[in-house]
Order: structure tokens, then C-alpha cells, then sequence
């Protein structure tokens, strides 16, 4: 059989003051087409279906409306599973009818163990859990990391393997080795909360969620991290997204690239570059952007002046930190008004007044005397 593996949809998620349920639409509607055109068996969701654990009516609407698309519209069997930013309770409502279209929902540790059974497959799936789930599952209290609660998850998973099926197993966790981005909700500390690769050993496949970088491990043949599906934060900007395509015969996995409605890059230039048609006319100024101002300067309404161009900055960075003109009390007082303007103008600007500007300064001046006299 080929299944389809994805995660980390985060419906409802926002890029500062950015709704992205359009852009998340778009980019769902080329999934769907992706899965007709290799002709995929069935669909994995490796959990985060949701951004927050309390979402809005929009995404919950939305994210209904996908789940149908597929599942009853057309005819795929769902595998998913509940991330660290969905509701368990929320996800899971519903759960026993949803096995009568073969839409399979985990939220719940003890649910893994009854694996999900498709054309010589056993899926088990495993959603984000906290290592004091798996202590009172198995009532042991040595267990107080990710760490060490894989270990017997994993042991009792392999009593129920079929030596004539292969065993895939689905979840949401850090795996070691693993690089991490800033989108990511962080849940590992130190190694304790991530799980050793080694532990993972004896399945044919492992379709994780979590980390949105589908190079998060590198070299790995049997563990693979889907990435998200649209780019979360500037520092996915140069991350591909996408889905894999895996084929359990042979277990090849082919990584398909999902192209966004509107892509998230990060330009790093001066206010000058910025805003010269030179510059911007090169630029995908359509795309959510992150600005890494070089400019050390204060800058007016820099923010608003930018958004004129780049109507979809979501974030202004100074790279280089700005520098902050000195309080009045501290300049010299004894300065004539003219000698003022050129300071004031110096730290503004970083130039010096021209000689046409210091001799309109200077004819502006002499009117403003002549009328206080």
C-alpha cells in the first residue's frame, strides 16, 4: 500500500496580525490533489491538527470541512493523532463513529496499543503524551522523562507485531537528534524529554509531527518528520514544505513539495534598499515577510512607512541594534539655533546638511527672527 504522511497543520494559526486559514486552505487542496495523483491508500496526520488547544469556530469549521473532504468525500481511511497544541478531549469527539468510515483518532496513550490494521500494515498510533500518562498507565513511578516512558511503550507495541505484516508507528514527539526551529512549541529540556532513536528501532517506519523541518534528522532511513505544511515562522523561511509519499512494499518515501498561496521569505537589506524600485521590484512583495533592517538610525514610522511597500511584514528586526540620540539635557546648550538644526539633522540622518539645505536653513532663520521682532 502507499499512504500519505503529513502533520503539523496548525489550523488556526496567525502570523502576528495575519488569519492564515486561506492560505491553509490552498496549500490542503493541493494535498488532496497530491494523494489522487499517487494514488494513496490512506492518509497520516502526525498531530497538531490545530494551533491552540482551544481554536475558533473558523478553524474548527475549517479543519471539519478537510477531515470530510477526505475521508468521506474521498474515501481515504485517516490515521491521526493529537499533538502538544491540540485538545485531547476536543480531537477526540466523536472518535467512535469516526471508526465507521475508517477515520482512526488517537488522543489517548492506552489507544495505542490497539493497532490499526490496513493491507498487510499495523499502525500504531501513538499521540503527544506526557511522561506522567505512561507512569499511571503502566503504574510505575520510575518513570519521569520521555526518555524513559518510550521504553515500555514500545516494548509492549512489539508483543502485538505480526511477523507478516509491517509495523509503522505514528506520534509526536522530539526525536534526538533533532534540529529545532522557533515555531516549534519546545518540550524537550536537556535530552530527558527527547527519545532516543535507538528505542525506534524495530519499526519498518516512523511518521512523526512536531518539528516542522522535514530535514530535522538528517540520515535517518526508518524516522522521518514530515515538516508543517506552510512555513510558521521567518526562520522557516528557507524550509521546503510539503508531504511524503510512502510505499510499504519496498518502503521507499518520496517527499512531494506543496507550493503556499503566499510564501514567507526574509530580506535583510537598508531602509534606502528597501525602499527603492530597484530593489522591491525584484522582490515577492505578495509574500509574509521578515525585515532585517540594517540601518542603525531611528527611523520615523519606519513600520508603516515599509507596510506601503510590503504590505505583509510580520516581523522588523534591527540587526545591527539602533543608536538612540542622546537626551536634550546632555547635548550642548549653548548652541545658536542654526548649529542645533545641523546636530539634529547629524543624528537623524547620519549626514550632514548640504549647502543648499544650510542656506535655506539659514533664509528661514532670518524670516523667523524678523517676525518674533
Amino acid at each position: 500500500m502507499r499512504f500519505l504522511h503529513t502533520a503539523d497543520w496548525h489550523i488556526g494559526k496567525k502570523l502576528n496580525d495575519f488569519y492564515l486559514l486561506e492560505d491553509q486552505q490552498a496549500v490542503f487542496e493541493q494535498l488532496v490533489e497530491t494523494a489522487k495523483q499517487h494514488k494513496v491508500d490512506a492518509i497520516v496526520i502526525a498531530g497538531d491538527l490545530y494551533d491552540r488547544a482551544l481554536p475558533s469556530e473558523a478553524a474548527v469549521s475549517i479543519l471539519d470541512n478537510m477531515l470530510i473532504k477526505l475521508n468521506r468525500d474521498h474515501g481515504y481511511p485517516l490515521l491521526v493523532i493529537s499533538g502538544n497544541h491540540d485538545s485531547a478531549v476536543r480531537l477526540r469527539t466523536g472518535r467512535a463513529w469516526y471508526a465507521a468510515t475508517k477515520m482512526f483518532v488517537n488522543t489517548q496513550v492506552a489507544e495505542a496499543f490497539t493497532p490499526i490494521e490496513l493491507d498487510g500494515v499495523q499502525f500504531f498510533l501513538l499521540p503527544y503524551f506526557e511522561p506522567f500518562a505512561v507512569r499511571d498507565y503502566f503504574q510505575d513511578k520510575t518513570i519521569t522523562n520521555v526518555a524513559q516512558a518510550i521504553r515500555p511503550i514500545v516494548a509492549k507495541m512489539k508483543t502485538l507485531f505480526k511477523p507478516d505484516m509491517r509495523n509503522i508507528l505514528v506520534s509526536h514527539f522530539f526525536a534526538a537528534g533533532s534540529d529545532h526551529s522557533a515555531s516549534e512549541t519546545k518540550v524537550n529540556v536537556g535530552g530527558l524529554d527527547a527519545v532516543p532513536l535507538d528505542d525506534l528501532a524495530a519499526f519498518d517506519y516512523v511518521a512523526l509531527g512536531h518539528l516542522h523541518n522535514h530535514h530535522a534528522l538528517h540520515g535517518e532511513p526508518k524516522i522521518q518528520y514530515s515538516g508543517a505544511l506552510l512555513k510558521y515562522a521567518v526562520s522557516e523561511a528557507h524550509q521546503e514544505k510539503g508531504v511524503y509519499i510512502v510505499d510499504t512494499e519496498t518502503m521507499d518515501r518520496e517527499f512531494v513539495p506543496l507550493k503556499p498561496k503566499h510564501d514567507l521569505i526574509e530580506l535583510k537589506a537598508s531602509y534606502a534598499d528597501l525602499t527603492a524600485p530597484a530593489y522591491y521590484q525584484q522582490q515577492d512583495r505578495d509574500a509574509y515577510i521578515g525585515i532585517d533592517l540594517t540601518d542603525t538610525q531611528v527611523i520615523p514610522n519606519v513600520m508603516a512607512q515599509l507596510r506601503q511597500i510590503y504590505p505583509r511584514i510580520i516581523s522588523l528586526r534591527r540587526e545591527n541594534g539602533v543608536n538612540a540620540i542622546k537626551p536634550l539635557q546632555e547635548r550642548q546648550r549653548d548652541l545658536d539655533p542654526m548649529s542645533l538644526l545641523q546636530t539634529f539633522f547629524k543624528d537623524m540622518t547620519q549626514d550632514d546638511l548640504s549647502a543648499a539645505q544650510i542656506k535655506w536653513a539659514k533664509a528661514g532663520l532670518t524670516t523667523a527672527k524678523k517676525e518674533q521682532a
